[in-house]
């Protein structure tokens, strides 16, 4: 006999399969909840927790990587893009872009050629940064041991963008937070792009105080997806903002700090320092 967990899990299943066959339609709620049999309100709480997003989000997030790769792949318009992927017009596109991506569709198209981005080095506690702004925030930050090699690694984010080494306010402000209590900077704006997902998680770890530290599987549950540890994995070590996301906060469930993208001495330094400013305070 079928379990409750494994009845939940075959529904998810056949609904993930669903919008994945007719994300373009736009499917509407009670639409995709009468396909597994549930109540709009029943399915809505049971996709949530096992995808760890809403089934609006997820037919957004598989609308944008399609429209992603007409866009790459076919060099189509906008507005064919907005037509095949099922959306209303291209403002709707426009609109998935921003929400999602962080940048519009046609910066998206062109590489971010339409993008303008400041960038500068600055030294900190921890060693040579690069960070980068855009006219709406922060869209990178990043220890630097080369120079060079730092700034080949922002270019291959935005390959087609127009850059000026130019420190400006918004990397002047980010850099407050060395010298700050970060929780009372309110100045601090990111530009960020990622998957719904990671996103989510990126959110998450804004709200871990200075000083404190966070598992993996904890975080996870933080987004109502337990079982989602090693993707809550994945998306910390995505993290494109280093320290302004604090990602060296998240340590294993046996207090073992675990890998680090900037280096496991780097972590360790970073997690001492915060816990000395929180005990001098």
């Amino acid at each position: 006999m079928e379990t409750q967990e494994k009845t939940d899990y075959r529904r998810i299943a056949q609904a993930i399969d669903y919008l994945k066959s007719n994300f373009r339609e736009q499917p509407e709620l009670d639409e995709i909840a009468e396909k597994v049999h549930l109540s709009p309100f029943h399915f809505q709480r049971m996709f949530t927790e096992w995808a760890g997003i809403s089934p609006k989000k997820f037919v957004q997030y598989l609308s944008l990587e399609y429209a992603k790769s007409i866009l790459k792949e076919k060099q189509a318009t906008l507005f064919d893009a907005a037509f095949e992927t099922g959306l209303s017009g291209t403002s709707r596109l426009h609109d998935l872009f921003i929400n999602i991506e962080g940048m519009t569709p046609g910066e998206y198209k062109n590489g971010g050629e339409q993008l303008s981005i400041n960038y500068s080095f600055a030294e900190s506690p921890f060693g040579t940064l690069l960070v980068a702004s855009t006219a709406k925030g922060i869209c990178y930050m990043a220890f630097a041991e080369d120079e060079l090699h730092a700034s080949d690694d922002l270019r291959k984010r935005f390959p087609n963008a127009r850059y000026q080494q130019l420190f400006d306010k918004k990397q002047e402000n980010a850099l407050n937070i060395f010298s700050r209590d970060w929780t009372k900077i309110d100045d601090i704006k990111l530009h960020l792009k990622g998957t719904p997902f990671q996103l989510k998680v990126w959110e998450t770890l804004l709200k871990v105080p200075m000083g404190g530290l966070v598992t993996y599987s904890t975080l996870a549950g933080n987004i109502q997806n337990p079982n989602a540890c090693r993707a809550v994995g994945s998306a910390v070590g995505d993290n494109p903002v280093a320290f302004l996301i604090p990602c060296h906060r998240v340590i294993r469930s046996d207090g073992a700090l675990g890998g680090y993208h900037w280096g496991t001495n780097r972590k360790t330094a970073m997690i001492g320092w915060e816990a000395a400013r929180v005990n001098f305070q």
